[in-house]
């Protein structure tokens, strides 16, 4: 916690920026003048304090804010945008244990299970229609499929380390 200065710089610079626009009354930033703009510059400045101030432990915090962000302006808006929210929340959250992995050589089993689960949620249809003859037999796993999660959670919380 060197750099505690770069946080709450980029937070005051975007919020600044963000009020300023919000004044001007311009067309284009009154469409994208809500709350998730304030959670991209929050997870932006999380991002900054990641990057610069080689705190790691934010770049995680700054990718989910960011990237939930980017996902509640774009979903809707744009038509090849996924509209499911849970898949691209834990797809976000994958990508950013991959950027932290890339820094910190730690949490890369993590980041491709939340990876698998997430293209499991968002193509669950096209996944199951490949399947077929199985899609019955898929309808039922993926009735019980948290109780897996559930079960491959305890696993690792009992799991003794050698």
């Amino acid at each position: 916690m060197k750099n505690q200065h770069i946080f709450p710089g980029i937070l005051l610079i975007g919020f600044g920026a963000y009020f300023f626009l919000q004044q001007l009354n311009i067309t284009f930033f009154q469409q994208i003048s809500t709350w998730p703009t304030l959670l991209i510059i929050v997870g932006i400045a999380f991002l900054g304090q990641g990057y610069s101030a080689k705190e790691h432990a934010s770049i995680l915090p700054g990718v989910i804010m960011t990237g939930l962000g980017l996902h509640l302006h774009l979903a809707g808006r744009i038509g090849f945008w996924p509209s499911n929210n849970i898949g691209m929340l834990i797809l976000i959250i994958s990508f950013g244990l991959f950027l932290r992995f890339q820094k910190t050589n730690s949490g890369l089993f993590q980041a491709f299970l939340f990876l698998i689960l997430a293209v499991l949620l968002l193509f669950y249809d096209k996944i199951a229609g490949y399947f077929g003859i199985l899609q019955n037999g898929m309808s039922f796993v993926w009735k019980f499929w948290p109780a897996l999660l559930i079960v491959v959670g305890i696993y690792f919380l009992l799991k003794r380390k050698k």
